[in-house]
C-alpha cells in the first residue's frame, strides 16, 4: 500500500467521455429555514450552504439515471453500447442483496455483451469503479472501452426533516474509460485506502438506514485528504500548484474549507457543485467533471485530481491529464 509509483501512467488509458444525469424534481432550499440541528450538525455542516438539490421520483431508478449519464459519456467518447467491454456500477444508497443494478443498466443501454457488476465503497465509489476498471483492462488485452457509472438516491438515507435533509441530492455520473491516450496524458493513478478502525465515522444501519455522522468527521476527513494527497503527489512527482482542477467529493461546506486551508489549494481551482446540487455521493466526482467538460473549463492537456472520503472508512482518488 506504501509504494510511490503511480499505477497507470505508462497503462495508455484515457477518460475519454463524461456524461451526468439530475432527476426532474429540483428542491430549492431559499426559503428553508436554516435550522440550527444538533451539535453534530453544527460540528459537520455548520452553516447551511446548499441552494438546491435534486429529489428523485419512483421512476428514476439508480439504473434509469445511470443509463441516461452513460448514453451522455459514450456520445461524448464517441462509442456505442456494442463498444462497451465492461460497466461497472458504483451505489451505496439503494444497496440490495440481488440482482446488482450493474448488469441491468448494461441491459437498458443495449451493452449486452459487457461485463456488469456492482461495486460500493460509499461516496469513494468513483474512484473504486475506475481503478477496478483500470486493473481488469490489464487482463483483458482486447478490451478497448469500460463504462463507470455512479447513480444515487441520497435523499433516501436522511431522517425526513433533519438539517442533513437539506444538503444532499440524487444524481448519476459516468465516465468512459478508454484505450488510446497519447504519452503523457490519460490516467495516471488512482489509490484507494480502507481504514477499518474509522468504520464508525459515518454509519447507516438498518431499520431505518439512515446517516448518521460523528462530530469527528470534518477532521477525520481533512486528516485523510492531506495522507491521500502527500502520498499521491509524492507518487506522481507532481506538486499541488501544477494540478490545474481539485474535484473533490463534496462532504460539507465545512469540510471544504479546512481542505483547502489544509491543502493550500485556490478557491479557483477547487471546484464542486456543492451549492447547487448538494452532496450526491459517488456520482459527485463524474457529475462536476461531466457539466466542466460541456462548459469548456476541461479542456485538452488539463491536470485533474479528484480526492474523495466514504463510510467504511476509505478514501481516495485519481490523477490524470485530459
Amino acid at each position: 500500500m506504501h509504494d510511490e509509483t503511480s499505477l497507470w501512467r505508462e497503462s495508455g488509458l484515457r477518460l475519454s467521455g463524461f456524461g451526468h444525469y439530475y432527476p426532474r424534481l429540483l428542491v430549492g432550499n431559499e426559503t428553508a429555514d436554516d435550522p440550527a440541528g444538533n451539535a453534530v450538525d453544527e460540528a459537520v455542516i455548520g452553516r447551511l450552504d446548499v441552494r438546491s438539490r435534486h429529489v428523485a421520483d419512483e421512476e428514476e431508478t439508480p439504473a434509469y439515471m445511470g443509463v441516461r449519464a452513460a448514453r451522455a459519456a459514450m456520445e461524448q467518447a464517441g462509442i456505442g453500447a456494442d463498444e462497451v467491454d465492461l460497466l461497472v456500477f458504483s451505489n451505496w444508497t439503494d444497496r440490495q442483496f440481488v440482482p446488482e443494478w450493474g448488469p441491468h443498466t448494461a441491459h437498458l443501454l443495449g451493452a449486452d455483451r459487457a461485463l456488469a457488476f456492482d461495486v460500493c465503497g460509499a461516496c469513494t465509489g468513483f474512484v473504486h469503479g475506475v481503478q477496478t476498471a483500470a486493473a481488469l483492462f490489464g487482463a483483458h488485452a482486447t478490451w478497448r472501452h469500460a463504462l463507470v457509472v455512479s447513480s444515487e438516491r441520497f435523499s433516501r438515507r436522511v431522517r425526513p426533516g433533519s438539517k442533513g435533509e437539506l444538503i444532499v441530492g440524487d444524481a448519476a455520473g459516468a465516465a468512459v474509460l478508454s484505450r488510446g491516450a497519447e504519452p503523457g496524458a490519460g490516467l495516471w493513478d488512482s489509490l484507494l485506502i480502507s481504514d477499518g478502525s474509522g468504520r464508525e465515522t459515518v454509519t447507516v444501519y438498518p431499520p431505518n438506514g439512515w446517516i448518521k455522522s460523528s462530530r469527528e468527521l470534518v477532521s477525520i476527513a481533512a486528516d485523510s485528504h492531506a495522507d491521500l494527497a502527500t502520498r499521491m503527489l509524492a507518487r506522481s512527482g507532481t506538486k499541488m500548484d501544477e494540478i490545474d482542477w481539485v474535484v473533490p467529493h463534496p462532504g460539507t461546506g465545512q469540510l471544504h474549507t479546512a481542505v483547502r486551508e489544509r491543502l493550500d489549494i485556490p478557491e479557483e481551482r477547487f471546484v464542486t457543485n456543492y451549492e447547487t446540487r448538494a452532496n450526491t455521493g459517488s456520482a459527485s466526482v463524474p457529475i462536476v467533471l461531466s457539466e466542466m467538460a460541456r462548459d469548456g473549463r476541461l479542456k485538452p492537456g488539463d491536470l485533474c485530481y479528484t480526492p474523495t472520503v466514504g463510510s467504511g472508512w476509505y478514501y481516495g482518488g485519481l490523477l490524470f491529464r485530459v
